[in-house]
């Protein structure tokens, strides 16, 4: 993990990949927790019968439940000292080119493109992209935006 002790050591990244996160491994008791946070229950994602049967082979994760394990997995990745505070503050793009098989194992690669103040703090701009073990596409490919205030 990439520790930074200042938000203008992190700002002066901007352009740099910062770092791979460690692997995760996707499990149907995960699938069907989101799905019931979020009322998505499509067989693709909680019947292992059917799904044994469908276009995938097995159950699937949901793309917005890849796209929640971001921050997790970002996490593993760097940590910025000294802040107050860290707030998402939107996307700027988010693809799924391809879907997560229950048991797979995923990790995250991002980069901070851009960084610049904002707000009485740095707006980060991060483009992760979340591999697939073993797999030939990503299954998500994200621009975030991350606002981050220093300790007063």
């Amino acid at each position: 993990m990439r520790v930074f002790t200042s938000l203008d050591e992190f700002a002066a990244q901007a352009g740099q990949t910062l770092g791979t996160s460690d692997w995760l491994q996707i499990g149907q008791e995960r699938i069907g927790t989101f799905a019931d946070a979020t009322g998505d229950h499509q067989w693709i994602h909680v019947d292992p019968v059917r799904a044994a049967d469908g276009p995938f082979g097995a159950t699937i994760a949901h793309g917005y439940l890849s796209l929640s394990l971001l921050p997790v997995l970002v996490g593993t990745i760097y940590r910025v000292e000294g802040l107050r505070m860290a707030v998402n503050y939107g996307l700027n793009k988010v693809r799924f080119p391809s879907p997560v098989p229950v048991g797979s194992r995923v990790r995250v690669t991002t980069e901070l493109r851009e960084a610049k103040e904002a707000s009485g703090g740095v707006m980060a701009v991060l483009g992760s992209t979340m591999e697939i073990e073993g797999g030939k596409k990503p299954a998500v490919v994200a621009e975030t935006i991350t606002l981050y205030y220093p300790q007063d």
